[in-house]
């Protein structure tokens, strides 16, 4: 089956969601041999939307960033997430249209050494982007406890149409997205 998808098309849009599984292993195939970070991306996101088991997801990702760190997309987690495909259908619930200024963002944090989740997310908005607003956390810049001693990385696929927009909107999506996340049963800071 021919699919074709450009770097602008959105992980949750899941443009290789309609690909049988042997097809998609092959695409994924060659987007390593070819160092095709974005098909790479797609397919590893495709397959953990599908409920693929964590091993080969991280197999999978390993072998992307041995292969095509470069063009990797920054949506695409570094590691694996269970709850991952939880995290995009609850933050699909939430729009706006594109006319601010602000940002939500989301931030896998680590819990390995106090729950048997060993993540939890924080829920935050800003008008930095989502990475320049990690940054400033880690750097101690109005930094919120938990994602300056917890935070791993930014998780920015399951927000990307979350961005640019009004800051009333984004307040009341920030929280409204933190209670959406608890109720499914995530571990959630912030979202205040």
């Amino acid at each position: 089956m021919s699919i074709s998808f450009d770097s602008s098309d959105l992980p949750a849009a899941r443009p290789l969601q309609r690909l049988a599984a042997r097809e998609l292993h092959n695409r994924f195939e060659r987007a390593l041999t070819t160092s095709d970070g974005v098909t790479g991306a797609h397919c590893i996101h495709e397959h953990w939307m599908r409920g693929e088991m964590a091993a080969n997801i991280e197999v999978m990702l390993a072998a992307l960033w041995k292969h095509a760190a470069a063009t990797i997309p920054e949506w695409l987690p570094m590691r694996h997430i269970a709850w991952l495909p939880t995290l995009y259908e609850v933050a699909a619930r939430f729009h706006d249209i594109p006319s601010g200024r602000s940002n939500i963002y989301l931030v896998l944090l680590d819990y390995s050494d106090s729950r048997d989740e060993p993540y939890g997310v924080y829920v935050g908005m800003s008008k930095y982007s989502p990475a320049e607003r990690f940054d400033q956390h880690k750097a101690g810049i109005r930094a919120a406890g938990s994602v300056l001693r917890r935070g791993l990385e930014v998780l920015t696929g399951p927000s990307l149409h979350l961005q640019h927009i009004k800051r009333n909107e984004a307040a009341r999506i920030e929280e409204q997205l933190a209670e959406a996340l608890r109720t499914e049963g995530l571990f959630v800071q912030g979202g205040h």
